[in-house]
């Protein structure tokens, strides 16, 4: 494909349930040095000038259909994420300041797809769990791959998670926060940042997710406006590969999640709640009584 200026996603946006927008960072990249400064992740970049950017981004189709016609490599068997139809995904952009000096995130999680037969030949045994939401970030979130009819079931094998998809089926990313503070999710698929289509790395600025809200991540972000839906596609049909991206991270969804600085996201978490709800107002043993 020639250059990437026509499918050159930048900055973030998905639906929130429940919630008419979503809320991106509205910087690019940091400014890093021995410590982060208060302003480091603010206006240095404004809003206006992501949607500005935003707005120069074109469709696209007519670039990955000439790409696809021009796949001439023997196609890796299995499953990629192809570029879907439009969907509408409204964001607005807010100033978020990531609590770790050197932009380190408190965890990183992964789910790895495939078809059936792929999912057997990576795995030896497994075990299912059949719940959609799984938690991840030492309980901070909860997410899952969710197809046209509900979640995709998981299965656990040498301590990696996969579902199983299938082709030309859609999917979406869903994350809740279980938090008691605002979080930054930095997205990947296939090796891909869901915000502007480039080589993922968690440097790069992230979803921004509200206490006890849901974030669904339905595609890769094309405009302030809309997302190209992830539906599942041969490995030649990815877009990884029609973008020129290569094949070698196929397969695998990544979630990076950052705390906010100066929020303590347990500050009333569970442990701290159930220690106030149990508190004895007369603690002391009894006194002996009197013979």
């Amino acid at each position: 494909m020639k250059s990437n200026s026509s499918l050159k996603l930048n900055f973030v946006k998905a639906s929130i349930i429940g919630l008419v927008s979503v809320y991106l960072a509205s910087c690019a990249a940091p400014s890093y040095g021995p410590s982060v400064q208060a302003d480091a992740y603010s206006d240095s970049t404004t809003a206006g000038e992501i949607a500005s950017n935003l707005s120069s981004v074109t469709a696209g189709s007519k670039d990955i259909a000439l790409a696809k016609s021009q796949t001439q490599k023997r196609e890796r068997p299995g499953l990629g994420t192809g570029w879907g139809d439009d969907l509408a995904s409204v964001v607005n952009f807010t100033s978020f300041t990531r609590a770790s000096a050197n932009n380190r995130p408190v965890s990183v999680a992964s789910i790895y797809y495939n078809d059936k037969e792929g999912i057997k030949a990576m795995t030896n045994a497994w075990n299912y769990n059949g719940k959609g939401l799984q938690k991840a970030a030492n309980g901070m979130v909860e997410w899952g791959v969710k197809g046209k009819w509900g979640y995709l079931k998981n299965k656990h094998s040498s301590g990696k998670r996969f579902v199983i998809g299938s082709k030309n089926q859609t999917y979406s990313l869903v994350v809740k926060n279980l938090s008691k503070s605002r979080l930054e999710l930095v997205m990947s698929v296939d090796g891909l940042d869901v915000l502007d289509g480039q080589p993922a790395t968690t440097l790069k600025r992230g979803y921004i997710i509200h206490p006890g809200k849901t974030l669904a991540v339905k595609g890769f972000r094309k405009s302030a406006d809309a997302v190209a839906a992830f539906k599942f596609a041969s490995v030649n049909s990815s877009y990884t590969n029609l973008s020129g991206k290569g094949t070698r991270n196929i397969g695998v969804i990544g979630m990076a999640v950052f705390t906010e600085k100066g929020v303590d996201p347990w500050k009333y978490g569970a442990t701290e709640v159930g220690n106030r709800k149990n508190a004895r107002a007369f603690a002391g043993a009894p006194q002996l009584r009197a013979r």
